[in-house]
């Protein structure tokens, strides 16, 4: 079995195949630098938001070939002997620099760079896009979603719908994107993301009758609970609710149904049976686009899972991580369908004195380009010779640098109607 603290497997055959044989032509100690970037953001989309950062730099420094990862190496010949010996030895020993978590990407923007030697780098492609691929395409919808929903909180509650390690990773990207809480406990454990959760319609069948089920939530987490109300009539289940707790009743939620008008509803009949703090929280196969539909009735807080942890119909980012620099000496790609630009690059954005963003600008690192007062440089150093710097950002900080970012886009680059990128990608 792979030992659990090594990341080293999560990786595809053919990473360790080029290095077998770069190590036998003497190609491997050469220094290169891999770019990650997207050619183009998903259908429809206007932004992305990088996320992941945080979880990637763990992942390398767990990279680590312990003999649980070489002995199945060594049964199945995917490496000969040699490259066996030099992995048992493998540390990554370079630099990595990119955008912060809690920042906005447009396509062709140098998110990360990976500075070493191409035996050190190359290894670390398949690891650097499965995070990033995920957890960017994550937090890119969950913006959306945020958005939509102004100032009402969202919960994440997607963990029964995608595999058990992506729900901690989703949950993580919903809350730097903005998200309020979620519902998996890993995830509050690893991340100290807040969660919350109460009952199922499993809870209310369990019982004889609504009444029952509603009094005996009540009793064990007190009258600020939130009651799920349709599984049966959702009239008479408000009722019930507001009996069972009094008009101190924290919520009531409700998960199907025309969720509009049954908002409408409730909020009124909660008036009239004297719970007016009661908070009326909607979920149920809600997107950005159900959410935004939803922004003129009487809603607290909406429930997000499917559609949250599946991307929102873009599951992956598109990112690649592409080879831009050999020993100094700027290569590229040249295949017409999938060109790359040479070189290491940095990148800064262009503001108005207002704050409103104007252009993402892309450049040679070794060329950069004059700064106005109030443009920023966008990439900084995440890892220096093996080591994480000391002041990679927090996921709190991440959270309040993407509600920045998107405060500084232009109004229009927020729809969620197809258009060009909220901000142009410019390549000096």
């Amino acid at each position: 079995m792979r030992h659990p603290g090594s990341t080293a497997l999560l990786t595809d055959r053919y990473e360790l195949t080029m290095l077998a044989a770069a190590l036998a032509d003497g190609t491997a100690f050469r220094q290169c630098t891999f770019e990650v970037f997207a050619r183009r953001l998903p259908d429809g989309r206007r932004f992305g938001v990088v996320a992941g950062t945080g979880r990637l730099l763990d992942a390398i420094d767990r990279f680590r070939f312990t003999e649980a990862e070489l002995g199945p190496l060594a049964e199945t010949g995917v490496v000969d002997a040699d490259t066996l010996r030099w992995l048992a030895d493998y540390r990554f020993t370079g630099e990595v620099v990119g955008y912060p978590e809690g920042e906005l990407y447009f396509p062709g923007s140098p998110v990360l760079s990976v500075t070493g030697t191409f035996a050190e780098a190359v290894l670390l492609e398949t690891l650097v896009l499965s995070v990033l691929n995920h957890d960017c395409a994550i937090a890119s919808a969950a913006a959306r979603m945020v958005a939509a929903a102004g100032n009402r909180p969202l919960i994440e509650m997607g963990s029964r719908r995608t595999h058990e390690e992506s729900a901690v990773a989703a949950a993580r990207a919903a809350y730097l994107a903005g998200f309020a809480s979620t519902s998996n406990l890993e995830a509050g454990r690893r991340y100290g993301i807040p969660t919350t959760g109460t009952a199922a319609h499993a809870f209310v069948l369990l019982h004889d009758d609504e009444a029952q089920a509603f009094a005996s939530q009540v009793a064990a987490s007190g009258a600020k609970t939130t009651l799920l109300v349709d599984t049966y009539d959702i009239t008479r289940g408000i009722e019930r609710a507001v009996a069972a707790a009094g008009p101190e009743l924290g919520a009531i939620r409700i998960d199907s149904g025309d969720l509009g008008e049954l908002a409408r509803q409730a909020r009124e009949q909660l008036d009239r049976l004297g719970a007016k703090a009661t908070r009326v929280v909607l979920s149920g196969d809600l997107d950005e686009y159900a959410i935004a539909a939803l922004r003129a009735e009487p809603v607290d807080a909406y429930g997000v899972g499917t559609s949250l942890v599946t991307g929102s119909g873009a599951p992956t980012a598109g990112m690649v991580y592409k080879l831009v620099e050999v020993d100094g000496r700027p290569v590229a790609k040249r295949s017409s369908a999938k060109q790359s630009k040479g070189g290491r690059k940095s990148a800064l954005r262009r503001y108005k004195p207002t704050g409103t963003a104007l252009e993402e600008v892309v450049f040679l690192a070794e060329k950069p380009v004059a700064a106005g007062p109030h443009d920023r440089v966008l990439p900084m150093p995440l890892m220096y010779r093996g080591e994480q710097v000391d002041d990679v950002p927090s996921l709190e900080q991440s959270r309040e640098r993407l509600r920045a970012a998107l405060v500084s886009v232009p109004w229009e680059g927020l729809k969620l109607s197809r258009g060009e990128p909220a901000l142009p990608t410019v390549f000096e």
